[in-house]
Formats: C-alpha cells, structure tokens, sequence
C-alpha cells in the first residue's frame, strides 16, 4: 500500500494541466443510476449512486433482515449524531429507511459546510450534545442524576466524513480499544465475520490499549500492533494480493482516535461499526423475552472485563501548541 501511495505521489508530481466539466445540457445528473450518456465516439458518462454502492458493501456485512426486526423492539433505541457531516444522510438512509427506525433516532444529520459551527470530532468534548443525552459526564462517567431506563439504548456519532465513530451505552462510555476488542470477541454475531470462521487478522494502532491483544491471544487469531495510520492497516490486508504472503482477510483494525474499520472497503467506516454494535445486541438479546430488561451495551462490556480484564491507556492531544 505504502509503495503505490509513493507511486501516486510521484505522477502528481508531472501533472502539467487537467480539463474538467462543469455541466453539459446532454447530461441528466438526476437520472437514475446506471443511466448512460454517449458524448463522442470515445466518451461516456455513467451516472452512479454512491448510496447503493456503499448498501451493497454493508449488506455483504450484515443481515438486514434481522437488524430491521430487532429494530422493531419497542424497548430498543439508538440516538445518531451525524454532527452535520458527510454521514449523516447515509445514516438516514441505513437507518431510517432500510431499519425501519423512526426519525427520532437521528441527530444533526443533516450536512453542513461549516458542520453547523461544530468540530465534528465523534469524542467525548465536541460530540457533547450526544454525550448529555447519553446520560453521561463530560469524562465519560455516568451521570447520576439521570434514569438510564429512559436512555437510548445505543448512541453513536460519526465524523465529518463519517469514517470514525463513537460508541456508547446508556450512561455508559465505550473507549475505542475496547469497542474494537468486543467487535473482535463477538464476531459470531457479525455476518462479515461468521460465514468466514472469523476474523483471519486483527490490527490496532500502537497508541491504543492491549484489550484487542488479549481476546485475539485467547481466539487464536493473529494480531498486529502498527504505528498509527491506515496505510499499515491497509498493508496486511493486502498481504496475499500485493506481497504474495499470508491471507488476513476478513480483517478487522481500529485505532485510538476512534476509528474502526474491515476489509469490506479496506478504510475505517464509522457506519459499519454501528451496525456492528447493533448486531452484537441483537445476538446478545436473541433469548431476552418482551418485557424483560434488555442486555445492554454496558451489560455487555462489563462482562467482557470479567472475562478478559480491564485495560487503560492514556491519549494526550496538545491543541494550538
């Protein structure tokens, strides 16, 4: 991955002059996808959609049906914070349209170029609005003060460009190394995962904690620890096409400042690891009967520190320095 980023690098660096198209009266953008023009002899326009494009990558991940049925639970919630970003309409779209969730579920998903005068950084200071109705403290901490049996069951926020996520539970923070460790340790519930046996390789940034380490030791799966940056990601997913070595897909990696992502698209999808979360209490709730108290993300994540114990780490960004 690293030896063609440097190839790329080095054609830009020849680029002399570029023609571009502002419009064209022969051409219908609002057609419908798949809708083709002839301009010359050698020329054609294709138009395509992006939202079907990126539906069939998550639906080869995830089984819709059975998330759009979990959905329907009247004690199931979630609370989408899009922060104004790119992702918000393809929140829209998963959610709302294909889940069946109501429009309630959904905040600040509607873009803006100035993200609505907000950092759109999925952490615990700039997703603050998400956060308090979380029912949790500016640290993470529970709020005290709050019922969490009237709290969403599941929050989460994206970025501006909907690749990083945040993850958290009703008056419950989940830090990024352990969202990635429980993706990794409930794989069974992730279609992605299961109809290929499980993750083949695991990866986390240097900078996060040893959580992810732990399961994968006791999974028998390979884990690599990288400095931080997708390229190195990406570099073990294509270890068999590009190297010639061994085959670590399918392929789960994340870092520290919330990023999580697989092979499904070989980049971190903050999307994808909603609906992973979504399908770990849909499994984990398969037997909870209506009326009875729902497994919940904190229930969840508690257990897995029993199991596995509980790891720290520490991130120190110097803003402005």
């Amino acid at each position: 991955m690293i030896y063609i980023i440097n190839q790329l690098y080095e054609k830009t660096l020849t680029i002399s002059s570029f023609k571009s198209i502002k419009g064209s009266s022969d051409i219908d953008l609002s057609a419908d996808a798949g809708t083709t023009y002839s301009l010359t002899p050698t020329t054609t326009v294709t138009i395509i959609d992006p939202f079907d494009c990126y539906l069939d990558a998550l639906r080869s991940c995830f089984d819709f049906d059975a998330l759009r049925t979990f959905c329907q639970r009247d004690d199931f919630s979630i609370l989408f914070d899009g922060m104004h970003g790119a992702g918000g309409p393809f929140a829209r779209r998963v959610l709302i349209e294909e889940l069946g969730l109501p429009e309630s579920s959904l905040l600040r998903c509607d873009p803006r170029p100035d993200f609505g005068g907000c950092h759109p950084d999925p952490n615990l200071t700039y997703a603050a609005s998400l956060v308090k109705k979380m029912g949790l403290n500016p640290d993470g901490s529970a709020d005290e003060s709050v019922d969490a049996t009237s709290l969403p069951t599941l929050g989460a926020a994206n970025d501006g460009d909907g690749d990083r996520n945040l993850i958290a539970g009703a008056g419950f923070f989940v830090t990024p190394s352990d969202s990635l460790a429980l993706i990794c340790d409930n794989w069974e519930s992730i279609p992605h995962f299961a109809k290929e046996g499980g993750p083949r390789g695991v990866a986390r940034s240097m900078p996060s904690s040893a959580a992810l380490d732990v399961v994968a030791e006791a999974r028998g799966i390979p884990c690599f620890s990288t400095p931080t940056g997708w390229k190195f990601f990406g570099n073990l997913m294509s270890s068999k096409e590009m190297f010639g070595k061994t085959d670590y897909t399918p392929f789960l990696c994340g870092e520290e400042s919330f990023g999580t992502g697989s092979d499904h698209i070989r980049e971190k999808d903050g999307l994808w690891a909603v609906l992973s979360w979504m399908s770990i209490l849909m499994k984990a709730n398969e037997d909870t009967p209506a009326g009875e108290p729902l497994v919940g993300v904190k229930d969840i994540v508690t257990k897995h520190w029993a199991k596995y114990g509980r790891h720290f780490y520490c991130r120190y960004d110097y803003e402005g320095a």
